[in-house]
């Protein structure tokens, strides 16, 4: 009995190696993806292979991705005192026996309110960042982006240009796409207009395209990004803006 799917991932004899590839590489599903102006209607549509952004979402690389990108986050300055540097003195309270109380020492003790902390924190620095190798981070950052094309989560404009800063016109662009939600707007770094016109929008951030990374996209329910630094992210070219190399892509 034969596989009902196995004709779409059929290759004839004969072809081998990169036609080969290239065979099944066609045959692999597409995103279809709407194009809307900044009213909110829809004017075409492209198509991204899932291919290009691992293939199917992988929710254990996106949690490690995740983990990582937050831990490293962290400043690591918390402190605590012990009952050696707390104030105050180190007399008994009231003696042992005949008082009706139960038996107490110093204030300063770690069981009394105001006393030290058992087991202080006492470095100047603690770290706690993580690795991932560089290959692992950059196909967790392309695979939160498919995970949000597959959620329909991301809404991509013609061109979100603006001549001067104002906030109107970026909450009336968002009204129209249907942000009803945390979004996150991606943009070049010669957009400076529209991250001005975004940083008084609540439930708004702004991140450069090239900066783009797992973190942050799974952090707002939206992805607002206009076409051209859509397909600059796709196609490495972000990160090839103004240094001629593209080995500098969000890790």
């Amino acid at each position: 009995m034969t596989d009902p799917d196995a004709e779409s991932t059929y290759c004839p004899p004969g072809v081998l190696g990169e036609d080969a590839d290239e065979l099944h590489r066609c045959n692999e599903p597409m995103i279809e993806l709407p194009i809307h102006d900044r009213a909110g209607k829809k004017i075409e549509t492209i198509s991204i292979d899932e291919a290009d952004l691992g293939g199917e979402v992988r929710p254990n690389l996106l949690k490690q991705a995740y983990v990582m990108f937050h831990s490293n986050r962290r400043q690591g300055s918390a402190r605590t005192k012990s009952r050696g540097m707390v104030d105050g003195s180190t007399r008994k309270l009231y003696r042992q026996k005949g008082t009706g109380n139960a038996r107490m020492g110093a204030v300063r003790t770690v069981i009394r309110r105001g006393g030290g902390v058992a087991f202080a924190k006492t470095k100047k620095t603690e770290t706690f960042r993580k690795k991932m190798p560089r290959r692992m981070r950059r196909l967790a950052n392309r695979n939160a982006l498919l995970a949000k094309l597959v959620d329909q989560e991301v809404l991509c404009v013609d061109s979100l240009d603006m001549d001067e800063p104002r906030t109107r016109d970026v909450e009336s662009t968002l009204k129209a796409l249907g942000v009803n939600r945390t979004c996150l707007i991606a943009l070049r770094p010669d957009q400076r207009n529209v991250a001005l016109s975004s940083r008084n929008i609540d439930d708004a951030d702004t991140i450069r395209v090239d900066q783009l990374n797992a973190f942050e996209l799974l952090n707002h329910r939206f992805l607002v990004i206009d076409k051209a630094s859509l397909q600059s992210f796709l196609d490495g070219s972000a990160w090839s803006i103004g240094d001629g190399s593209d080995d500098k892509e969000a890790a």
